[in-house]
C-alpha cells in the first residue's frame, strides 16, 4: 500500500500492528492509525487546495466582472431611458406640428376645390365666346385668302404696267 492510500477497515489494524512490531499496544496502534489518517487527509487537502483555491480566486474575479457588467448595463439602460424620453418628447411635439400642418393643408385643399369649381363655371361662361372666336378665325382666313389674291393681282398689274413704262422711261431724260 502507498502512503496516500487509506487501508481497508479490517486490514488497517493488522497492517499497523505489523508495522509497529509485536510489542505495540492498542494505544500505539490507534495513534499510528490516526497519524496515518491525518497524513492522508493532509495529502488530500493539499490536492484539493490546488484545485479549490485557484477556482475560488477565478470565481471571485468572474463575480466581480459580472457585477461590473450588470452595473454597466444598468447605467447604459438608464442613459437609454433618458434618451428615449427626450426623443419621444421631441417626436410628440413634431407630430403635433405635423398634425397642425395637415389641418392647414386640408383647409387649403378645400379652398382650392372651391376655386376649381368657380373656374369650371367661368369656363362654361366662355363657351359662347368660343363660338365667336371660331367665327372670327374663319373671317381671318377669308381675309388672308383675299389679301393673297390681291397680291397676285398686284403682281399681274405690275407686270402689265412695267413693260410700257420701261419703254417710256427710255425716252425720258431722267
Amino acid at each position: 500500500m502507498r502512503d496516500n492510500e487509506t487501508p481497508g477497515e479490517g486490514q488497517g489494524t493488522e497492517i499497523q500492528a505489523e508495522a509497529l512490531g509485536p510489542e505495540a499496544s492498542e494505544t500505539q496502534v490507534n495513534a499510528y492509525a490516526i497519524d496515518r489518517l491525518s497524513q492522508a487527509f493532509e495529502t488530500s487537502a493539499k490536492r484539493w487546495e490546488l484545485i479549490v483555491y485557484p477556482s475560488l480566486f477565478a470565481f471571485i474575479i468572474l463575480a466581480a466582472y459580472g457585477f461590473y457588467l450588470v452595473f454597466s448595463l444598468a447605467k447604459d439602460v438608464h442613459y437609454l431611458a433618458i434618451s428615449v424620453d427626450t426623443n419621444m418628447t421631441v417626436m410628440a411635439s413634431n407630430m403635433q406640428s405635423m398634425s397642425d400642418n395637415v389641418s392647414q393643408m386640408s383647409r387649403n385643399v378645400r379652398v382650392m376645390a372651391s376655386s376649381v369649381e368657380s373656374m369650371a363655371q367661368d369656363v362654361n361662361t366662355l363657351e359662347p365666346m368660343l363660338t365667336s372666336i371660331q367665327e372670327m378665325d374663319r373671317s381671318m382666313r377669308v381675309m388672308t385668302q383675299s389679301t393673297a389674291s390681291m397680291g397676285r393681282d398686284m403682281a399681274v398689274m405690275n407686270q402689265s404696267i412695267s413693260r410700257p413704262m420701261q419703254f417710256m422711261n427710255g425716252f425720258m431724260p431722267w
